[in-house]
């Protein structure tokens, strides 16, 4: 697959994928079409030498794994990779409607490190997952994705706020609720939800008994810049990484037993039972391997990459970065490191990283926050403490994380796509 092969790839991925909900699906679906079988946690599980298995929690987890095709993981252990589904963005509040001046507008939540300003004039979707009540009485789940711009966070006009350039702070609860029109009548929104279930084709639906939605910019990932260096859409932080990760575990078609785990909820701590400090991953290791000895073994001969991206030097805001470790867009994969265990990265893994980065002939660089500057994390440190396993932290760099529309490098996701297809092959790690 060539770069822009693989960037138009990603792009349809990203626009697939507008909630962990339906990235999980899109993945779900990749893996399927390349002979992974679907396993339920609730049922028995048969694995088998070279065997390829996926498993998804709540709809907005997922792992995938492969066993090694000869001996078992206790003398080779697994070559994992790890990055979360969920991104920043705005959730529909429970009893959202408010009719305020004869238009119709949604309360709602803010999820995770959201950067609010860029939310402003945006032409907005929703989508999530909606639990409804059959007419059989039968509790059913459904994703819904209204793709057109249903809604737009006006911003107040300078003339009302001159004080907007210069100090505006804005309040989560009142000045962010969407407007989806005008309206002289009280719209109900689950009713709303429900013709919309009726129009998907969903039959047989009674009632909407719940939803977890969040709102979403329906402007297209797209490839920018005079020669298309970078990629611009929402969500890279992290659907790049699971995007990475599905890729190269798929094209390295590894002898070796491989895994990868995408978790929700990394935005808000991962506390969950499907977010990375929950149990999912340590239960699915247990099940394929009951003995503690064989499992304690396997994670011994075990590596984890977190694949999760990194701040590259903004040119107008270089005094962010300390001066040696500012990472460039397009100047390869960040090893991310923190004398306070925010990364998991070590010596050892990092070590291996540039070893297999080397043979690849992909370059590396290396990301210390300022010394005077809190450090954010990633899954990394708490997989590493939960099942023992050692770890590197890594990412590709990018500018405006968190905000409703990022920008990342076309070669960098393709490159170190390639160093993971080389480290699922790897014999030892």
């Amino acid at each position: 697959m060539t770069q822009n092969e693989y960037n138009q790839s990603l792009i349809r991925f990203l626009s697939e994928s507008p909630t962990p909900f339906h990235a999980v699906k899109a993945m779900a679906s990749r893996l399927r079409e390349a002979g992974f079988e679907p396993l339920r946690e609730a049922d028995a599980w048969q694995t088998e030498a070279g065997g390829r298995y996926y498993i998804t929690r709540n709809d907005s987890s997922i792992i995938a794994w492969t066993m090694p095709v000869e001996g078992s993981p206790a003398e080779n252990g697994f070559r994992m990779v790890g990055a979360h589904t969920d991104s920043p963005c705005l959730k529909v509040k429970p009893s959202p409607e408010l009719h305020r001046n004869g238009y119709f507008q949604l309360g709602v939540e803010v999820y995770g490190g959201v950067l609010l300003n860029p939310w402003f004039d945006r032409d907005l979707s929703l989508a999530g997952r909606i639990s409804y009540l059959s007419e059989a009485g039968v509790v059913e789940h459904h994703l819904i994705d209204f793709r057109k711009a249903i809604a737009i966070i006006p911003s107040l006009a300078i003339h009302l706020d001159r004080e907007a350039n210069s100090s505006r702070a804005i309040n989560a609860q009142t000045y962010l609720p969407p407007v989806l029109g005008r309206t002289g009548s009280k719209p109900d929104f689950r009713e709303i939800l429900k013709q919309k279930l009726i129009d998907d084709g969903v039959a047989n639906v009674d009632q909407v008994l719940d939803y977890e939605l969040c709102f979403y910019d329906v402007q297209s990932p797209a490839m920018v810049g005079l020669n298309e260096e970078f990629i611009a859409s929402a969500r890279l932080d992290n659907l790049l990484s699971c995007f990475i990760g599905l890729q190269a575990m798929l094209e390295a078609d590894s002898r070796e037993g491989t895994l990868l785990v995408c978790n929700d909820h990394e935005e808000v701590g991962s506390m969950s039972a499907a977010g990375a400090q929950g149990p999912m991953l340590s239960q699915m290791l247990e099940r394929i391997m009951p003995q503690a000895e064989e499992r304690h073994r396997a994670l011994s001969r075990s590596m984890m990459i977190s694949a999760d991206n990194a701040h590259a030097v903004h040119p107008n805001f270089a005094d962010k970065h300390d001066a040696n470790h500012g990472p460039l867009i397009n100047q390869g994969a960040v090893i991310k490191l923190n004398a306070n265990q925010r990364y998991a990265s070590n010596s050892e893994t990092s070590a291996l990283y540039r070893k297999l980065a080397a043979e690849e002939e992909v370059p590396v660089q290396a990301f210390v926050v300022r010394s005077d500057m809190a450090c954010g994390s990633t899954i990394g440190p708490i997989t590493a403490s939960e099942i023992g396993v050692k770890t590197l932290d890594i990412g590709v760099p990018q500018f405006a994380m968190h905000s409703i529309r990022e920008l990342a490098g076309t070669a960098d996701a393709y490159n170190l796509s390639r160093v993971l297809s080389r480290f699922y092959k790897e014999p030892e790690v």
